[in-house]
């Protein structure tokens, strides 16, 4: 079997006087290494670092980072040797390292306790590489992550994948451009989905273009067919979804765009619960504004279910609570100052029967 070599041990190789070809030899590299690797001539002399990069590079044009994998239909391993050879390709490996990284990420910014949250991310027609259980994101390792089937049936790997894998497969089967899913309790939006309220929209631009407007799943037990169909309806339309009483789930095109999504959602739910406590009306942008956003959420590949919305639709947060008085932006329905005065005058008139009736008495 070939052994992966990581960035890491290829400095340590390097420093050790090894040749780039002899690193190379018989080995497998992961994306990371096989950059280090770039600027290092064959039998060169002096050895070239991290630090060091080639000049040609310097020059390249820019690309824009891409994590997205994609497979050639079809050609998915069968064999044990073709699912080892795959499970320690250098693409393969690739992932299930940032995976790792991401995990490490999560537990850092208090997304995840214990051994709560897990990530997959889909590399073939029927194959997924999955988190395992019982196991801490912050201490993770590649060797532990598992290759499950969109079943949920695992395929290699030491560790048991996590229960809660068939909510992110239902996710996957009925949305094609989910290719990972990202699952963790960030307290911000956890708090809403405890609350059991709907975060509002077109209050900051890059929630509507990144997240769009974040969906809500009724309760279901976790790690249960009924909260895998329940999330995976949910999940369709929303690429972040609230489960009531749980947590938090987001999708991308890669496992490092739907862990964004998570941040995404974490950092808007924690502004808007800061800003409805500031004793200020909460204004939206216009109906009109919000087109233009969901214009260049289309123009990023990303689908929005609100784009054939009535302007006077689009930011209509009437039923946000507290501190939100959506002004001109509900079609038909009355505004929540309009139902603030309501009440105060039905109070008013209880509070003066009351009277009434005391003294009568």
């Amino acid at each position: 079997m070939k052994k992966v070599i990581t960035a890491t041990e290829v400095e340590a190789l390097l420093k050790q006087g090894k040749s780039a070809e002899s690193i190379r030899q018989g080995s497998i590299l992961t994306p990371s290494a096989q950059d280090m690797l770039k600027g290092v001539k064959i039998n060169s002399g002096p050895v070239r670092t991290s630090s060091s990069v080639a000049s040609d590079d310097l020059f390249a044009e820019p690309q824009i980072p891409d994590y997205e994998f994609s497979w050639t239909p079809a050609s998915d391993p069968k064999t044990r040797d073709e699912i080892r050879d795959f499970y320690y390709s250098s693409e393969i490996t690739a992932i299930r390292e940032r995976m790792v990284d991401i995990g490490e990420r999560m537990w850092a910014r208090e997304y995840t306790d214990g051994n709560g949250g897990n990530l997959t991310v889909r590399v073939g027609d029927n194959l997924v590489l999955c988190t395992p259980t019982l196991v801490s994101k912050g201490f993770m390792k590649p060797e532990g992550i598992a290759l499950i089937d969109l079943e949920g049936t695992q395929i290699a790997g030491p560790l048991k994948r996590t229960s809660e894998a068939m909510t992110h497969l239902a996710i996957m089967k009925r949305q094609p451009k989910a290719k990972a899913c990202c699952h963790a309790h960030p307290p911000h939006a956890t708090a809403f989905a405890v609350a059991k309220v709907q975060p509002p929209t077109c209050l900051i631009p890059e929630a509507e273009v990144f997240l769009g407007q974040i969906g809500m799943a009724e309760y279901q037990t976790p790690g249960t067919p009924a909260n895998a169909s329940e999330v995976g309806a949910a999940a369709i339309e929303h690429m972040s979804v609230l489960m009531l009483n749980h947590g938090v789930i987001c999708w991308g095109k890669d496992i490092e765009d739907a862990y964004w999504k998570m941040e995404n959602t974490e950092a808007y739910c924690k502004t808007v619960w800061v800003a409805s406590m500031l004793g200020k009306e909460l204004t939206p942008i216009t109906g009109g504004q919000a087109k233009e956003l969901i214009e260049l959420r289309k123009t990023l590949g990303m689908e929005d279910k609100r784009e054939n919305w009535k302007e006077c639709e689009l930011c209509d947060n009437s039923e946000f609570q507290p501190g939100f008085f959506a002004q001109g932006s509900a079609c038909a329905t009355p505004s929540n100052a309009n139902k603030k005065e309501d009440a105060e005058s039905a109070i008013q008139a209880i509070t003066e029967e009351i009277y009434n009736q005391l003294a009568g008495k």
